[in-house]
């Protein structure tokens, strides 16, 4: 066996970026795109001289914040439909840390990404050093033992031979459809210098080959019997039609045999917009259309979905059906009581489909899901390009001003738009009102619904998709949470239109706690300023163009479609702000979803709130 002498380090690094995928088209790309990294005591000497010395063969790509580019990186893999990652370099400590909250959102999310931190010195001789934590009842503990329940594989590489098994077992997990999700490699800062005789076949490993397993002939035998039997069958698409890259499959079996089709928040674009089939939006975020098709339905055919609360109306939607679920991954199949069919969504949905033949849902029922989604289609038109009715608009009319913002002659082009968003009030409206008509042209985080996701996923989302348009759409208080990474697209010449709705606090959060009988407190800035505080008045617009972004902020909808034909136009990031109210919401649609109510208060109002929610909680399955 021939071997080369080369740093722990080293060796991570050229066999990333000698690894390739085989795409979905057949073609071959490097498998890591790149590795973000934020230098310090515990990762520059070591990792930091092994990328710089294979600059030409990886990419290094500077942040401002370790979540924020490990955010950045999560999104690029989504973006990508899980067939290419990126890494994340830290440092010890607190750089570490910063990395857990994306560790956990792409582990809730099913999506991978290798997260590198540094780790205090494996021999121990200079301990405690800079930023290391001491525990004196376990020695071996450093501050990276927090990534274990957030990662989907962790291993702290003690001696350069461990890495020849760990980083292929961490990659295997990457690339695995049922495992897949963020993967953990400790690296102590002594151990990233040390030599070893490497064997050169590790840097020249294989190219990666997804797997797509196919159903079990029980499983599929009981599904197609189940399917046969429904006089009212509707599909719940979810993120693994796109993983999976289904999204052709999914459109002939629903054609084929005349089924709805209905998109969570991960799967949606799944279907276009204006496919005559698709439902649009399900859950406590859906539309009506698709909301009283679900409560009506006496089978779900559930694909590539977690099932999570929002999707199931806290397990109230699907009250009437039974669950089949289509998954990769064993547990989320048997949900709900499901009828699992262990697959991957491509593959399973084709074995169907030839199983089915000749088999079609009622002919009334079909035409009925048709003509409801017709209807939710022209309503959609209206809601998004109402006048506002108060001085202020409101997310649908922003919306709409954003997505029109084209001229006629280059309207076809909005195809092409990918809006980002994460958390507050937008996500709803979006699922609700965003019209995406590729696959892969709405990227909402709503796994974990992180609060300052928007900005650095959009980055990564960029990154990914350099030749798209990509719009990011964020509220004040998610804005405020974490923003840095304006200063690092512009470094990067990655352009965003930042679409910034200032509702002048966490609104929806406000709106909750108002349905769920408490007074205003703690969530709007007018109800936080104490005595001796003085009123917020922030400058986004301001602050963004501090970080060297074009930014304006617009007094109405009319300027903002006018400022986005000019921030299109434009070559680096645009930020516009617009002021907007948190009163008004998009009442169509949406089902009751599952906040627990207190059952002691002093308030009218949360006796009144906890009657409501005990009476909904009777309509729950288990």
């Amino acid at each position: 066996m021939k071997t080369i002498k080369l740093t722990t380090s080293q060796a991570l690094v050229q066999h990333l970026a000698a690894l390739r995928v085989e795409m979905h088209d057949g073609s071959t790309a490097p498998y890591c795109a790149g590795v973000f990294s934020i230098f310090g005591h515990g990762n520059v000497a070591g990792l930091g001289e092994a990328l710089w010395a294979s600059r030409a063969e990886i990419a290094t790509y500077r942040a401002h914040n370790e979540q924020g580019m490990a955010h950045a990186a999560v999104a690029f893999s989504k973006a990508q439909f899980r067939q290419r990652i990126m890494a994340v370099s830290s440092s010890i400590g607190p750089g570490a840390t910063n990395l857990l909250t994306a560790a956990a959102l792409a582990h809730v999310n099913r999506l991978p990404v290798l997260l590198l931190p540094g780790d205090t010195f494996c021999s121990r001789a200079p301990d405690p050093v800079l930023q290391q934590l001491e525990d004196f009842s376990q020695g071996d503990l450093s501050v990276n033992d927090a990534f274990r329940p957030v990662t989907r594989y962790f291993d702290r590489i003690t001696s350069p031979m461990q890495l020849l098994t760990a980083l292929p077992r961490a990659i295997a997990v990457m690339t695995d459809p049922a495992s897949c999700g963020p993967v953990c490699l400790s690296l102590p800062q002594d151990v990233q210098t040390f030599a070893f005789d490497c064997p050169e076949d590790f840097l020249h490993p294989e190219v990666i080959r997804f797997r797509r397993p196919p159903a079990d002939s029980g499983q599929l035998e009981r599904a197609c019997a189940l399917l046969r039997s429904a006089k009212r069958p509707v599909i719940v698409a979810g993120g693994g039609v796109l993983y999976s890259q289904a999204w052709d499959a999914l459109r002939v079996f629903a054609e084929t045999h005349g089924i709805a089709v209905m998109e969570t928040q991960a799967g949606k674009s799944s279907l276009p917009w204006d496919h005559p089939l698709n439902m649009g939006a399900v859950g406590v975020t859906g539309s009506p259309a698709a909301n009283d098709l679900a409560s009506q339905a006496d089978v779900v055919l559930a694909i590539g979905t977690r099932l999570q609360d929002f999707t199931t109306g806290s397990h109230t939607l699907f009250a009437n059906a039974q669950i089949l679920s289509l998954n990769v991954n064993s547990p989320d199949a048997t949900k709900l009581k499901s009828l699992p069919l262990v697959a991957d969504a491509r593959v399973g949905l084709k074995q169907l489909s030839d199983a089915l033949q000749g088999w079609k849902a009622d002919d009334a029922w079909t035409a009925l899901a048709i003509a409801s989604a017709a209807r939710w289609v022209q309503r959609v038109t209206q809601l998004t390009t109402a006048t506002p009715a108060e001085s202020l608009p409101y997310d649908a009319e922003v919306i709409g001003a954003v997505r029109d913002s084209l001229s006629s002659e280059t309207q076809g082009s909005a195809r092409h738009d990918v809006v980002v968003c994460a958390a507050g009030t937008l996500p709803a409206e979006l699922h609700k009102l965003w019209r995406a008509s590729l696959p892969g042209n709405y990227h909402m985080e709503y796994g974990f619904s992180c609060m300052g996701y928007e900005i650095a996923g959009g980055l990564g989302v960029k990154m990914a998709r350099p030749a798209q348009e990509v719009i990011v759409m964020v509220g004040d208080g998610s804005y405020m949470m974490m923003n840095s990474e304006i200063a690092t697209s512009v470094m990067l010449g990655k352009k965003l239109i930042i679409v910034v709705l200032d509702n002048r606090g966490y609104g929806c959060i406000q709106r909750l706690q108002l349905a769920t009988g408490s007074p205003h407190f703690n969530n709007m800035l007018d109800d936080c300023i104490p005595e001796g505080g003085q009123p917020s008045d922030i400058d986004f617009a301001l602050h963004a163009r501090s970080m060297g972004a074009d930014a304006v902020h617009v007094a109405n909808v009319a300027e903002l479609k006018s400022a986005m034909t000019l921030a299109r136009a434009a070559t680096k990031t645009q930020v516009l702000v617009i002021d907007t109210t948190h009163t008004r919401t998009t009442e169509d649609g949406g089902c009751w979803w599952e906040v627990a109510i207190p059952e002691v208060s002093e308030r009218a109002q949360v006796h009144h709130a906890r009657a409501r929610y005990e009476a909904a909680i009777k309509n729950q399955t288990h």
